[in-house]
């Protein structure tokens, strides 16, 4: 059978989405290689929330364009958020993609794929508010850890937002098909299980009884033998309520640390972007996770340069960021896209909203600084991520560090560790932002 080969770009939900594909084709009898090289049909599973992630997809198009040019690879089906939001210019603009399915035409990988192998073009845009369809996957993170998406869509609406355009509404999936995938996860050897969508904490508002269920949800995990760590991103500020911050203060595998995306703290601005709550909620919901879950570690990400962000805004986010001193923070430009409410308003230029990122960064740096200076001393519990051959160290996380977006311990130690186990780390140093530490028998 023809060879395979899989791109997956962005986000961890598109991650999962790209690894549901891969089972798809290999259960339909097709090889699935790791290298795109000699692919006779290489799928590019993009990304299209922000002009930066459209650049990297289109550039990896062009990449994928030139090797099909070379004879190195055969068809290109570009899938995701970047073909569902340019249907058609696509085809009309890179004639070296031989099809494009948007993200309601996942199932149909494998028809795609037959399609193309037999010369045909393929289009196919199936709903976006279709249910989900339960599938394997096969895992594209290291065996210790792995993704598992709770819902697709969201019903959110923020003003500068286009994945509701891109995803649908705010579809859960059936508690009992999440629990089965979770232990197979589990029987598998993942030990850290990260629960991910576009908002979690909305989960099971749209089953029946129009309940958060994600309480409940994590307490059913946690009775899964085999998860050490179980970690949520994607929580929405105005849905936690008392019970998941009991859940989350009481269950021993979840992990002390909150992704939650609250993109500014102005209360006008917040108006402006069609968020719920203002800059005093969030002050007083910060205080009371602080005071419940005694040593949680807070992520979050905010955007600068948003409509309605003057100096005066700007000040105050900065000042936010300053009295809260949250131990994780991205910061994002704005990136006005097209076909949302905010790209219509008045906004500041790209480079007063670059450097007000930048500014953001450097507070953000000397909060981190406080913190990894803080940890010196502890003895830590980290998990093995791998063996660094430049360095010749091996390195790993903490609690309070999510893969590919957080930072690593580099582990000093003439000992072989086992990539997925977890060991006791006691902090000594900070490289290049970085803890650093030498193993602790226990």
């Amino acid at each position: 059978m023809a060879n395979i080969g899989f791109i997956s770009l962005g986000c961890a939900k598109n991650q999962v989405d790209c690894e549901r594909m891969m089972y798809r084709v290999q259960e339909a009898g097709f090889q699935v290689q790791a290298d795109v090289i000699g692919a006779d049909v290489v799928v590019i599973n993009t990304c299209g929330f922000i002009d930066s992630a459209k650049s990297e997809a289109i550039d990896f198009i062009l990449q994928m364009a030139q090797l099909k040019e070379q004879g190195m690879i055969g068809k290109i089906l570009v899938t995701g958020c970047l073909s569902q939001r340019y249907q058609q210019e696509i085809l009309n603009e890179m004639p070296e993609v031989d099809g494009v399915l948007g993200t309601g035409s996942y199932t149909e990988v494998v028809p795609a794929i037959e399609k193309l192998l037999e010369g045909q073009q393929v289009v196919d845009f199936g709903s976006i508010d279709a249910p989900e369809q339960e599938t394997g996957r096969i895992l594209t993170t290291p065996q210790h850890y792995a993704f598992i998406k709770i819902a697709e869509g969201c019903d959110n609406r923020c003003s500068y937002c286009i994945i509701p355009y891109l995803r649908g509404k705010f579809r859960s999936r059936q508690m009992d098909d999440v629990l089965y995938e979770a232990r197979l996860l589990a029987s598998s050897g993942v030990k850290e299980l990260i629960v991910v969508a576009q908002d979690t904490s909305r989960y099971g508002t749209d089953l029946p009884g129009n309940q958060r269920r994600l309480p409940e949800l994590l307490r059913q995990l946690c009775q899964i033998e085999g998860f050490h760590w179980i970690r949520v991103h994607y929580v929405y500020p105005d849905e936690i309520d008392d019970e998941l911050i009991d859940v989350i203060a009481q269950e021993e595998k979840i992990v002390k640390y909150l992704d939650i995306p609250i993109q500014h703290c102005n209360s006008k601005i917040l108006k402006l972007m069609n968020r719920r709550g203002d800059g005093e909620f969030l002050r007083d919901l910060f205080i009371k996770l602080r005071e419940r879950i005694p040593g949680i570690v807070l992520r979050t990400s905010v955007i600068t340069g948003l409509p309605g962000e003057g100096e005066e805004e700007f000040l105050e986010l900065c000042q936010f960021l300053k009295e809260q001193c949250l131990e994780r923070v991205g910061a994002f430009p704005f990136s006005p896209e097209e076909g949302t409410p905010a790209a219509q308003m008045e906004y500041p230029d790209s480079e007063v909203a670059q450097e007000r990122a930048q500014m953001v960064e450097t507070i953000q740096s000397r909060i981190m600084d406080d913190y990894n200076a803080s940890m010196i001393g502890k003895t830590l519990e980290v998990l093995v991520d791998g063996y660094d051959e430049e360095f010749e160290q091996f390195y790993g996380r903490t609690f309070a560090d999510s893969p590919d977006i957080d930072g690593r311990v580099w582990i000093a130690t003439e000992e072989s560790l086992i990539e997925g186990a977890f060991v006791n780390v006691c902090i000594d140093g900070v490289t290049d932002g970085d803890l650093s530490g030498y193993l602790v028998e226990e």
